[in-house]
């Protein structure tokens, strides 16, 4: 224990005052944190969606303005049954369109066939019509709208043909009906956008410490510092010291950034239309879930990383020799996102057990499905286990491919090795 600690307080402080680490931390923090000011100074309403009556009502004017300036839609009508002597009436419905009526259905073909006008009108009685136009665009609206209007009036030939006062039929036909819902599990819609953000905040974690925990290893292989490290410190220590730092520092740095952009956010948040406060509004038991199981899946990766870094003798080698640990990582976050509207179906329910991918499927079906606490802990001992596992297979690997120089060491060999030794 005692040289674990040691180990551990060597990396930790390696990690967190390195220049780079610092510089990143605090840029990243302040950059981020001051973005979270930009409404303020500038006018973000039409990306976010904030956009006041006032502005609202301008871009009316507008587009009014515009509008008045285009050539409007010339359209003609013939009406057999006299229900649109009132041309305003259309006028009112088809916005931007100018109506002419004529004394019959020739009138109508020949008037659009000559391009005299867009589209025609001959009204047959208060269900049937016809729509003459030379060619029917994909948004083409006028029969859509043209029904509704004849629609409405059959009912007003209705009502008064049965004695119906039209207005009181109106009211209770077309009654709107208030539907409340009452959620008695989990609110996937709104709880959608923050598993989102956790998964994506836990994959980059992985990707890009697991990759600086491989390349500190292979650095102490490739000036030989190994060499007096592994004679007079145990491998297991070493190791799981070096993981254990890296860790730390990772959720620091991250914890710092995320601590400066929510506490922006929430100084500005009014500013933002409340467009984030789903990030502010996370459940305990999501946050609890997130911090177990990304801490456990953070580990799991992360002394596979530092395996990998110990099969290679140069830094420049360590992306090669941790390229399918890493398609494996990005496979697990697309399968993840892709079932993210099916938390509760087979592929998330398995996913949720096998420790490459639980420290993300979990969390994401404690958010959005259900599950009940005895998975939650069989998936988190699985985990768990499988890091120690994964930590003692590493810390084997470690020690014989540090004290080996030259090409990389292919890992089904090192495994080999390792079994052949015992």
């Amino acid at each position: 224990m005692k040289q674990f600690l040691t180990v551990f307080e060597f990396e930790l402080m390696n990690f967190v005052k390195a220049k780079a680490f610092v510089i990143t931390t605090v840029l990243i923090a302040v950059l981020l944190g001051a973005a979270t000011f930009l409404p303020r100074f500038i006018d973000m309403s039409e990306l976010l969606g904030t956009e006041t009556t006032e502005e609202k009502n301008d871009k009316e004017e507008m587009k009014g303005a515009e509008d008045a300036g285009e050539e409007k839609e010339q359209l003609v009508i013939y009406d057999e049954t006299g229900y649109f002597e009132d041309l305003s009436i259309l006028s009112g419905a088809f916005e931007g369109a100018e109506f002419k009526a004529v004394k019959s259905e020739e009138e109508v073909k020949k008037a659009v066939e000559s391009e005299e006008a867009d589209a025609g009108f001959y009204v047959i009685d208060d269900l049937n019509y016809r729509y003459y136009v030379v060619n029917s665009g994909l948004t083409d609206m006028n029969t859509m709208i043209f029904d509704e209007i004849l629609g409405n009036i059959h009912k007003q030939v209705y009502c008064s043909e049965q004695g119906i006062d039209y207005a009181s039929f109106v009211e209770n036909y077309e009654a709107p009906v208030n539907g409340e819902t009452e959620v008695l599990g989990k609110d996937m819609e709104s709880n959608f956008w923050y598993c989102y953000a956790l998964v994506i905040i836990i994959f980059m974690i992985i990707i890009m410490y697991g990759a600086m925990i491989a390349t500190s290893v292979t650095s102490e292989k490739s000036n030989r510092a190994i060499e007096v490290l592994v004679t007079s410190v145990d491998s297991s220590c070493l190791l799981f010291g070096k993981v254990f730092a890296g860790a730390v520092s990772a959720f620091v740095q991250v914890g710092v950034i995320l601590g400066a952009v929510l506490a922006g956010y929430s100084v500005n948040h009014e500013y933002w239309g409340d467009y984030l406060d789903m990030l502010l509004d996370i459940p305990g038991s999501v946050l609890l879930t997130f911090a177990v199981f990304g801490i456990g899946g953070f580990l799991f990766y992360a002394f596979l990383y530092g395996a990998m870094g110990a099969l290679v003798s140069k830094t420049e080698d360590v992306q090669k020799t941790a390229g399918p640990l890493q398609m494996l990582i990005m496979l697990i976050y697309f399968v993840v996102l892709f079932q993210l509207e099916k938390v509760d179906g087979m592929i998330m329910k398995v996913c949720s057990y096998l420790p490459i991918s639980s420290y993300s499927a979990m969390f994401v079906r404690i958010g959005m499905g259900k599950v009940d606490l005895i998975e939650v802990i069989i998936s988190a001992v699985i985990l768990y286990a499988s890091i120690f596992f994964v930590g003692w297979i590493g810390a084997k690997i470690y020690r014989m491919g540090t004290l080996r120089y030259g090409n990389p060491i292919k890992i089904g060999k090192a495994l080999k090795d390792l079994k052949n030794a015992e």
